[in-house]
């Protein structure tokens, strides 16, 4: 076979006069080629590392201070206050040196010494700059003196031309907030929950914990705020992700959509290679940290970047009692799936990335393959769809050596796992409703053996050209996914584009080695468990109930008129769907970031508010008027900002408890409080996906170009989970999830009750649509 050519070095025979050694110089080239690459790539980490390492400072400016210090001592002026001398003193090297020698060598130290001293203090004056958080308290439109001062010292202090992670150091510890204040906070969020009874019994227990338990608990709380760089963080993703042990599938991993209106190139392999080289585009650039650093929308504060780093070359692997995530520091491949054959596919040829016409024709390669699956391989990706015990006790009997393990080696070394798919998505004019909807549910789940879900991310290209991605969500939070995903449908669509014919622009070099069959050897005893899993993941497939929808009737455009925030407007809209959805208040989650911080995650806005509540209520007291109504949504607007704030900065109430629980479970101490406020379900789950880079995309002259957004399964076995994402000044789409098996929920009648309770309470404001 031709690629097996291609991996051979040198090949010898054994003859009377000796070993006869024929050396393929095509080969040894590649494998020159390739450490040349990679030594690159070590060089150009070493170098970003020192740049990072001294932020705010720039190399630079050592060689400014080193000047500044000699011209000084060459007009006689000690800047050192004697410490040159000491300096001097002290050198082991003194007997080697001359005088004028021994000078120079200490000068170069002690400027060496003053330039880091003058890094570290930049870089605090800089974190406690950033500890400020009082700009976002203020009113929209309106900036305070001090914080105009503030701003021009982050400014001055935040350096120049920074890089991706520049600003980790500099980030403050996220804070740990005082069981009073929680305990106090807590009890408001679940006030409109409870009757008079159930509240009272709950302050009891609130106040109970605040004072027995709460400050053993706080204390070794605060030890590890000061130890480690965020209190939160490496819990959060150990015991809610990693620990969980039942299928990531629909309940963890999420997924990202293509464009609503415009599909580039009808040619799947086209589209493939295109957007695969968009994404390893990405890749190099976040590897060469050429990325900007991530901040906080329309301003210069920084945010945390840390999740950025295993995007690619990412996996998590299958353990009995808790997973693990390994990220690999590089990878020259990918995997791909088509019609239940695996393929590897090296990105790098002859030290250089293949261009996307080279991509193109490695996938049609692919398709035009017409061989069987090997016996158990078509489905085998269900293992990664089930129990993670199961799938755990397989990897270790079944994958340990052999064909098994070289395979499923390159599966989790790969940069990123791509399937070819077999099927059209998509929204179609003829049937919008039940296209996107089945196009959701292809992407969260798919057949539930044709996706790798414990790669960082599955991306899928469809028969039709449109594309999707499946994210594990363990390694990092959407808004990371949602970068990569901007970046990539703006590359694909306006810088690499596509000829005539649709197929993607440049040659290609005919010599490259062609994509690699893995071999398998499934057992049957293998094969029983494959089909385990396979049937504990269609159920749950099966189960899920999804409605995904575009609303166009008005936009962000008409919310700011409002004078509200956009983000209240839906949040509050969602209270009064979820009321005349089921006629009772539920607790409700809203992701918020916490990535102010270093390390930080997420916290949850806890969106039912006494004030929402009230709100809601009016809206169906037939007695109460338009302006009273208006008055209690301003109210319930203002407190949901008030919340959202104080999650970004670190006073949320949802990570806190948390911790205190993991605390008491370590310490063998029972808190009944904290006991039942973890076991209590969120019925309504919420995410607004940001667009982060909103000048990728001019959708004033090309509103077409619009993101469809994403979205994930139900929390909770009798709610709903719900992602919107705002698009423009004129378009908000919609994903809904809930489960068939609960007679309490349905996805598309939910999505009619948002609908209406957008337009009702635009209408409270009699503002006329643009």
């Amino acid at each position: 076979m031709a690629e097996a050519h291609q991996a051979v070095a040198f090949q010898f025979t054994v003859t009377p006069d000796g070993i006869d050694l024929r050396l393929s110089h095509e080969a040894l080239k590649q494998i020159y080629l390739s450490g040349l690459r990679s030594w690159k790539k070590k060089m150009a980490r070493l170098k970003n590392s020192f740049i990072t390492g001294v932020y705010p400072a720039s190399p630079s400016s050592w060689l400014f201070v080193v000047i500044a210090i000699m011209g000084t001592m060459y007009a006689r002026v000690d800047p050192s206050m004697g410490m040159i001398g000491k300096i001097k003193e002290h050198l082991p090297v003194s007997g080697y040196l001359s005088h004028q020698g021994q000078s120079i060598v200490s000068a170069l130290l002690f400027s060496t010494g003053l330039w880091f001293a003058l890094i570290m203090t930049m870089r605090y004056i800089l974190k406690q700059l950033l500890s400020y958080h009082g700009w976002m308290y203020e009113q929209h439109g309106k900036m305070s003196a001090t914080t105009k001062l503030w701003l021009t010292l982050v400014k001055i202090f935040s350096g120049r031309k920074p890089m991706l992670y520049s600003y980790q150091a500099s980030l403050p510890r996220l804070p740990v907030p005082s069981t009073k204040d929680t305990m106090q906070r807590y009890l408001d969020s679940v006030r409109p929950l409870m009757n008079d009874e159930e509240f009272k019994r709950m302050t009891a227990l609130a106040k109970d914990f605040e004072v027995k338990l709460a400050p053993k608990l706080q204390w070794y709380l605060k030890l590890k705020s000061w130890w480690a760089s965020n209190y939160v963080s490496d819990w959060w993703e150990e015991y809610i992700y990693l620990r969980g042990r039942g299928p990531i599938m629909v309940n963890s991993n999420y997924y990202a959509m293509d464009f609503l209106y415009v599909t580039p190139t009808p040619i799947q392999a086209a589209r493939a290679g295109n957007t695969v080289h968009a994404l390893l585009l990405y890749r190099r650039k976040l590897s060469r940290e050429e990325l900007k650093p991530s901040r906080v929308p329309g301003s210069i504060i920084p945010l945390c970047s840390g999740q950025w780093e295993r995007t690619f070359n990412t996996t998590r692997i299958p353990g009995l009692e808790t997973d693990t995530i390994h990220h690999y520091t590089d990878s020259k491949h990918i995997v791909v799936y088509h019609k239940g054959r695996f393929f590897r596919v090296w990105v790098y040829h002859g030290g250089r990335m293949l261009n996307p016409k080279e991509l193109e024709l490695q996938f049609q390669h692919i398709l035009n393959d017409t061989n069987p699956p090997l016996p158990g391989e078509e489905k085998l990706a269900a293992l990664t769809a089930g129990d993670r015990a199961t799938w755990a006790k397989a990897r270790s009997a079944y994958f340990r050596s052999g064909k098994n393990l070289q395979a499923l080696d390159l599966v989790e070394k790969a940069a990123f796992f791509v399937t070819l798919d077999e099927d059209e998505q998509g929204l179609r004019t003829e049937d919008p409703i039940h296209s996107l909807d089945a196009y959701a549910k292809s992407l969260l789940h798919g057949k539930c053996y044709d996706r790798w879900f414990d790669k960082s991310f599955t991306f899928v290209v469809f028969k039709n050209g449109k594309v999707g991605l499946n994210a594990e969500h363990s390694w990092a939070d959407a808004p990371i996914v949602g970068h990569l995903w901007e970046s990539m449908l703006a590359t694909d669509c306006f810088q690499l584009g596509y000829d005539d014919n649709g197929h993607c622009k440049g040659p290609a070099d005919s010599t490259l080695p062609v994509p690699q069959r893995m071999q398998w050897d499934i057992s049957d005893e293998c094969l029983e468990v494959i089909q385990s899993s396979l049937n504990v993941a269609e159920a749950l497939a099966a189960d899920v109930d999804f409605h995904a929808f575009p609303f166009n009737d008005f936009g962000k455009g008409l919310i700011k008129k409002c004078k509200t925030s956009p983000d209240a407007f839906i949040q509050i809209a969602l209270q009064l769907a979820h009321y005349r959805d089921k006629g009772k208040f539920c607790l409700t989650y809203e992701a918020s970031m916490t990535r102010l911080f270093r390390e930080g995650r997420t916290e949850t806005v806890r969106s039912c508010t006494v004030e929402s509540s009230n709100f809601v209520k009016s809206m169906a007291d037939s007695s109460a008027t338009n302006a009273e109504r208006l008055k209690l949504f301003r109210l319930a607007a203002e407190k949901h900002q008030l919340l959202y704030r104080n999650a970004m900065t670190g006073a949320g109430i949802d990570r806190h408890l948390f911790c205190l629980y993991v605390v008491s479970k370590y310490l063998g101490l029972d808190s009944p409080f904290l006991k039942e406020v973890l076991s209590e379900p969120w019925r309504l789950s919420t995410s607004q996906t940001p667009i982060q880079q909103v000048e990728l995309f001019d959708l004033v002259n090309h509103p077409e170009y619009v993101s469809c957004g994403g979205g994930f399964g139900p929390v909770a076995d009798d709610g709903y989970g719900v992602s919107y994402i705002i698009v423009g000044e004129n378009l908000i789409n919609f994903h809904v999830s809930c489960k068939f098996s609960s007679h309490e929920t349905d996805a598309h009648r939910f999505g009619k009750h948002i609908r209406e309770s957008l337009l009702d309470i635009l209408a409270l404001f009699n503002l006329q649509k643009a």
